[in-house]
């Protein structure tokens, strides 16, 4: 038995928190990676209870299952700028609001919308520095004949992104500074920008002048962002799994594989049918020296619950399998053990809401 615990509780009361630190601003919630492997129908069904009506995804994929599931009045926001016509044929199908990030991306969702005889919706995609996408924000110019051109295209909206967890605040300042410069440069122009948006999990915790229009919020509704103090978020997601066998081993023995540990005592051990193959204990990758030195001492403590008591990981964790020390702990085969689990690397576990 693997499961993924997404508690609903949780999941609510963050989305109350994004609501209050968004404003009057209008919330995307950002719903890529299956809705950061909490999945995607479930999360946004669960949203949708909270009043959190609008929704941005990866693929035309995710839009199709959300329109399956009797979203269907709900808009949804397309987050890459697309260019292959057969794919902007099937998000015109499935009413998504596509976005422009470059003429190419333009002139073939006017194609396909000409062909339709109907107007598509779209948001342009501004890069202020990420590199991802988008027309540049020192080429203004481009997106002011852009917008005469787009004869078939309404354009409801302007965004960007910035740079987040690790980036200098004068960096990500920068950015949102050249991204206002853009939406001034468009409104001397006489262009009505539509809704304007900017701010992603991050930038929405840490900066107040990002939150403009609207906001998307993806990883904060799952307090797995990169968070500040006193937020008030929870953090969703653990994993639950049954202890595999229980065997006391002798002083001297030794344990593990990449990590090889010498018992200083007798000591029992369970084997908990888990490992980072599964996704435990994985993270993102180090982007510097003192989050490596945090995760460094972090990992050295890692713990599991088993009946509500903390039980201490032996060694590193291991591939399908992780070594608990249950010495002076009532524990059998089948207890359960849970563990914090993020739902973006959970690999074999069967997501449970509740």
């Amino acid at each position: 038995m693997r499961n993924l615990i997404i508690e609903k509780s949780a999941v609510k009361h963050n989305a109350s928190v994004v609501k209050a630190r968004a404003g009057r601003a209008m919330i995307y919630a950002n719903l890529s990676g299956n809705a950061w492997g909490v999945g995607l129908v479930e999360l946004a069904k669960l949203l949708l209870e909270e009043g959190i009506n609008h929704f941005a995804v990866d693929c035309a994929a995710s839009a199709a299952a959300l329109r399956k599931a009797g979203l269907v009045e709900e808009e949804i926001l397309m987050l890459r700028s697309i260019t292959d016509q057969r794919e902007l044929e099937r998000l015109m199908d499935l009413n998504v609001v596509c976005t422009v990030g470059s003429a190419e991306a333009g002139a073939a969702l006017n194609t396909v919308a000409q062909r339709r005889a109907t107007v598509a919706e779209a948001h342009i995609l501004v890069d202020c520095g990420l590199g991802f996408g988008g027309f540049a924000a020192e080429e203004s110019e481009k997106i002011v004949e852009l917008y005469h051109k787009l004869t078939h295209v309404a354009v409801a909206g302007l965004y960007t992104q910035v740079q987040g967890a690790y980036a200098k605040e004068s960096v990500t300042a920068g950015q949102l500074e050249r991204f206002q410069q853009v939406v001034e440069t468009l409104h001397d122009q006489g262009i009505e920008t539509g809704v304007v948006h900017a701010a992603g999990s991050f930038a929405l915790l840490h900066y107040d002048t990002s939150r403009l229009d609207a906001v998307r919020a993806g990883s904060a509704l799952l307090g797995r962002c990169r968070r500040v103090k006193n937020d008030g978020l929870q953090t969703v997601g653990r994993g639950e799994a049954a202890v595999e066998e229980v065997r006391w081993l002798p002083k001297g023995h030794t344990l593990g594989n990449a990590k090889v540990v010498t018992l200083r005592r007798p000591t029992r051990v369970a084997i908990l049918p888990v490992g980072w193959q599964h996704g435990f204990g994985v993270e993102p990758p180090v982007t510097g020296f003192w989050e490596a030195v945090v995760r460094f001492f972090r990992g050295r403590r890692r713990t599991v619950r088993i009946h509500d008591q903390r039980v201490p990981i032996l060694g590193a964790i291991g591939t399908t399998e992780t070594l608990l020390d249950v010495t002076g702990l009532k524990c059998s085969p089948g207890d359960v053990a849970s563990f914090d689990l993020n739902p973006l690397y959970a690999s074999g576990f069967t997501r449970v809401y509740r």
